[in-house]
C-alpha cells in the first residue's frame, strides 16, 4: 500500500515537472503577443492620420491574433480615452493630446489545471490575461 501512494505521488509530481514549463512557455508567448498588439494597434491608432482606435483596426486585430492561435470570439478590446470622449469613433478622432487607452483580455483557458496535481490552487476559468497600454493622440484636424 505504501509503494503504490509513493508510486501515485511520484507521478504527479513527475507530470507537473515535465509538463509545467510548457504551459507557463504558453502564457508566457500569449501575454506578449496581446501586449505587442496593444502597442501596435496605439501606434497606429493614436498617430496623426487616425487619431482613433476604430472598428475596423479592431476586427483586423482579431484576425492577426487568430492567425497566432487565440480564438477572436474570446479577445476582449476596451479603448477610451482621458477625456471621456470615444476612441473608438472613426467620424470624431481623438484630439492630440488626449490619451488613448487600449486593453486587450483573454481567457486562460485551464492553462494551470496541472497545478492541482501538487495542490496548488489553478486559476479559474474566468480570469483573464490583460495586456494594457497608453499613447497620447497626434490626431491633428
Amino acid at each position: 500500500m505504501r509503494q503504490l501512494l509513493l508510486f501515485v505521488l511520484f507521478a504527479a509530481m513527475m507530470c507537473w515537472m515535465m509538463f509545467s514549463p510548457i504551459y507557463k512557455h504558453v502564457v508566457i508567448v500569449r501575454q506578449a503577443v496581446l501586449q505587442q498588439e496593444v502597442d501596435y494597434l496605439l501606434e497606429v491608432g493614436a498617430s496623426g492620420t487616425y487619431g482613433h482606435i476604430g472598428p475596423v483596426m479592431l476586427q483586423q486585430s482579431a484576425e492577426r491574433l487568430e492567425r497566432l492561435g487565440l480564438r477572436p470570439d474570446e479577445l476582449a478590446y476596451e479603448a477610451m480615452t482621458t477625456s471621456g470622449v470615444s476612441a473608438t469613433n472613426p467620424g470624431i478622432p481623438v484630439p492630440r493630446g488626449t490619451g488613448i487607452a487600449l486593453e486587450i483580455s483573454y481567457p486562460y483557458e485551464n492553462l494551470f489545471m496541472i497545478d492541482a496535481l501538487i495542490g496548488l490552487t489553478p486559476i479559474g476559468p474566468d480570469e483573464r490575461m490583460r495586456a494594457y497600454g497608453m499613447r497620447m493622440s497626434e490626431y491633428v484636424p
